[in-house]
């Protein structure tokens, strides 16, 4: 049996078929990204890319926290 993902990456699964991008490309573009705060890159995921705000939030929080180390 495997334990279902939870947090931020349970969204993955469904950003890549509404999208149509790997979510390595999307943490690619938030990591080469110049803005650095959670909000700043929330926001700017929505205005250039047409992201809604949940899938967004949850790539930004799995990348920051990704890079952080946690």
């Amino acid at each position: 049996m495997t334990d279902a993902v939870k947090g931020p990456a349970s969204y993955f699964p469904s950003i890549e078929k509404k999208y149509g991008r790997p979510i390595s490309q999307w943490q690619e573009l938030i990591r080469s990204s110049p803005l650095t705060r959670h909000m700043e890159l929330v926001t700017w995921l929505k205005t250039e890319y047409g992201l809604g705000h949940g899938h967004a939030n949850a790539l930004v929080a799995h990348t920051l926290a990704e890079d952080a180390g946690q």
